[in-house]
């Protein structure tokens, strides 16, 4: 069932049902039921039947994301796999129960699209998967460093074919404290990239992590030059870097996020933005993306307002939460979903 631990913990996929490396399993412990794969695009499924037609498995894969009215292509197999991408509503989760699932795996580390009290009281089971955490920190990085370099005004600029040096220089990351919000396997790998620029570390999580300054969320907040956000999204988290807390922050801070959007308030972050308090923002998620990211939004009005005005600004860098996405990262999310699936068909989850 879900874990009652969710929330207590600020490091991801710290959760009872982690997809584990397991060996590949021999042919006569291969179950006979399959396995449903809704939201699978055209690279997930080709990776799907490659795993699948090697291990044996029956699969019934589908672009569309799993709703109501399509639950019963789940009909006669106990597990499916989701993406993230889109809310798994409590009546999907109803509607996959009566057609006989039983566990139901996300392609993501977060479980936050996923009503997890409810399915357990559906008596379904929910999985997540890890996945090369170097994907997002590189990432990560990346934000950082066009951050603090002003990269997005630099480019409107070059690509209006004005090459004049911006009235605004950058910075350099070694000249700069760091503080690193959650230090699972994500925050780790951010933490081992900051080494090399030389920049001061500060970590919070609620456990310490042995390389670096460890130090009450408050205290880092005051003395970081960026905060970076690598933590789930609880209720706990919800809002983790509110009003009160983006106002103690230093003048001139950066904020980046490639976790999830409610970790922080979008209002508030706007204000500090708008009033330049703030030096800029490197958001690879955001309040509100549902239905916007991974659409097609060029001839389209844009209802969420705080996507539209952070936009507008010189000094904040938003992307359509791609951090994960990498083909190394892809292989990894396929492989790990159908261990979790063999090992429940075969009573080994936690």
């Amino acid at each position: 069932m879900a874990s009652n631990e969710l929330g207590r913990s600020y490091s991801e996929a710290t959760t009872e049902h982690r997809a584990r490396t397991v060996t590949e399993p021999s042919p006569s412990s291969i179950p006979t039921t399959g396995l449903t794969v809704f939201g699978c695009g055209q690279d997930e499924a080709s990776l799907f039947q490659q795993t699948g037609a090697r291990l044996g498995l029956s699969l019934t894969i589908t672009e569309a994301a799993v709703c109501e009215s399509n639950a019963e292509l789940a009909r006669g197999n106990r597990c499916v796999s989701v993406n993230h991408k889109t809310q798994i509503t409590n009546p999907t989760l109803l509607a996959l129960s009566k057609a006989g699932v039983e566990y139901i795996c996300t392609r993501s580390i977060g479980y936050d699209h996923i009503d997890l009290e409810y399915a357990e009281r559906l008596g379904i089971s929910v999985g997540n998967v890890a996945y090369s955490p170097d994907s997002v920190a590189d990432y990560t990085l990346m934000l950082m460093l066009m951050a603090v370099r002003h990269a997005k005004s630099t480019i409107r600029r070059t690509d209006a074919h004005d090459y004049r040096l911006s009235d605004a220089r950058g910075r350099e990351l070694r000249d700069l404290t760091v503080g690193v919000v959650g230090t699972g396997r994500i925050g780790t790998a951010v933490i081992d990239r900051l080494r090399g620029f030389g920049c001061r570390v500060l970590t919070h999580d609620n456990r310490s992590h042995a390389s670096t300054d460890h130090v009450p969320f408050d205290e880092l907040i005051e003395l970081s030059d960026i905060v970076t956000l690598h933590t789930p999204l609880t209720a706990y988290t919800h809002h983790l870097l509110d009003r009160h807390r983006i106002e103690r922050m230093k003048p001139g801070a950066y904020i980046v996020n490639t976790g999830r959007g409610p970790l922080l308030d979008t209002e508030a972050l706007l204000a500090a933005l708008e009033s330049g308090r703030l030096g800029g923002a490197a958001l690879d998620v955001l309040e509100g993306e549902e239905g916007i990211f991974y659409a097609d939004c060029r001839n389209r009005h844009l209802e969420n307002d705080a996507l539209v005005r952070l936009q507008r600004l010189p000094n904040v860098l938003i992307s359509p939460h791609s951090a994960y996405d990498t083909d190394h990262a892809l292989k990894d999310i396929v492989e790990n979903t159908v261990i979790n699936f063999l090992n429940f068909e075969n009573g080994r989850t936690a």
